[in-house]
């Protein structure tokens, strides 16, 4: 994991007060190899409750279908369905010589009663807790409703996801199907289970999700990665703009960033508040320090440390400095989507035209921020989504896909993962 920090502006005024944007950027080896890739253990619970009758579990069994079939001899599958009741339909078989009988479990799926997620999710994990060692152990959970039946709430179900990753190593990710699903206790789920949270809007985003989600796990070049932040004496932290777990820590703060795959680049970008200092000359505003363990063959645990310095000028200097485009750009992307949040508690609480508003703000400094950018199209495209969201608080609507749609932009976009790929486009 290469580390590269850039601020907003390094030139900073001596005597005077600053509040400095700070972003790192931590860019992901290529994957390895699939003989050096460690072997997957995945549990694939799938919701066959009334509600997915139909497109949604026609299009979920082609989905785990083509997981079965990419999944190489080494992996293992379980595979576990819940309605009223939980039923595991195959324990953590080795796809070699069992893939047949997957993919005939998987064949025989069909739609049943009510809800019973946590059950479901509760036995998939179970299934995991047997798996090897060298294995990356995931839950894979699909559900198009709300949880009804067993355990529903939302902060229980977290604390389990939370506990059985401490415990045993599994990670949950999660899909959403459609709009009657609680997106809220979907995505506590994954946070708390440090995988990720999907929202297939229609039935014909499924496969693209599951590739991705196959792709991440066979992609995963570091785990547990996370980022210290320790402000020098009088500096002052001011938070970070991103969707990441921040906790306290001796001299500073932890932002849990997850987990990395190949050939990603990924952004965290926090703000510091620099004291007045007289002296001219380069002062040291914080200490950065990155820890991960790199997965291949074996795991192997590495720190990296990097200082975080600003030039103390001449206020004529530091006024006739420029900021650094890419920092302002980033900070205006994260913070349209902090303004998604509270445009959506808004509306939550019945407030929509505070919702508008704080939208359309969010809207002007996108645009604003596009001109002349090599970034335009991207913050435009962000305008855009927002625009229309602002259009329709106007409008005086608000329903369940509205929100949604809102959530899992902020979410996508705060956690700011960019391939190579997207780097050269």
């Amino acid at each position: 994991m290469k580390p590269t920090v850039r601020f907003e502006h390094e030139l900073l005024a001596v005597e005077s007060e600053h509040d400095v944007w700070c972003m790192l950027e931590l860019s992901a080896p290529p994957a390895p190899s699939s003989l050096e890739r460690r072997p997957l253990s995945v549990s694939l619970v799938v919701d066959r409750s009334g509600s997915m009758a139909g497109r949604k579990l026609e299009v979920t069994r082609a989905c785990a279908e083509f997981l079965v079939q990419r999944l190489t001899p080494a992996d293992r599958l379980s595979l576990v369905t819940y309605d009223d009741e939980v039923e595991l339909r195959a324990p953590l078989l080795p796809i070699d010589g069992n893939r047949d009988e997957l993919l005939r479990a998987v064949r025989h799926i069909v739609a049943g009663g009510q809800t019973n997620l946590s059950g479901g999710w509760l036995k998939g994990a179970e299934t995991l807790q047997g798996a090897p060692q060298d294995s990356t152990r995931r839950v894979l959970l699909l559900s198009d409703g709300l949880a009804n039946v067993g355990i529903t709430q939302a902060p229980a179900l977290s604390d389990a996801a939370r506990s059985t990753l401490e415990a045993h190593g599994v990670t949950t990710s999660t899909i959403g199907f459609g709009a009657d699903f609680d997106e809220d206790l979907l995505a506590g789920m994954a946070d708390a289970g440090r995988g990720s949270a999907h929202f297939a809007e229609t039935p014909d985003d499924a496969p693209g999700i599951f590739a991705q989600e196959f792709e991440d796990l066979v992609s995963l070049v570091a785990q547990n990665v996370s980022l210290e932040i320790r402000p020098a004496a009088e500096v002052g932290f001011l938070g970070v703009l991103n969707e990441f777990p921040v906790v306290p820590v001796q001299g500073g703060v932890q932002v849990q960033l997850g987990d990395a795959f190949a050939d990603e680049r990924r952004r965290v970008v926090f703000q510091l508040h620099v004291p007045s200092v007289a002296a001219l000359g380069v002062m040291t505003v914080a200490g950065l320090v990155l820890r991960y363990v790199s997965v291949g063959q074996e795991l192997a645990s590495h720190e990296v440390r990097v200082p975080l310095l600003v030039n103390r000028v001449s206020a004529d200097e530091a006024v006739g400095s420029a900021a650094d485009a890419e920092v302002t750009e980033e900070v205006v992307i994260l913070s349209s989507a902090k303004a998604g949040r509270e445009a959506r508690e808004l509306a939550d609480r019945g407030d929509l035209a505070g919702a508008e508003r704080t939208l359309s703000e969010a809207v002007d400094r996108l645009s604003k921020t596009a001109e002349g950018s090599a970034r335009a199209q991207e913050l435009l495209d962000e305008a855009a989504f927002w625009r229309a969201r602002s259009d329709q608080f106007s409008s005086g609507m608000y329903d369940a896909m509205q929100r949604k749609q809102m959530l899992f932009r902020e979410r996508f976009m705060k956690q700011s993962r960019r391939s190579r790929d997207d780097e050269e486009d």
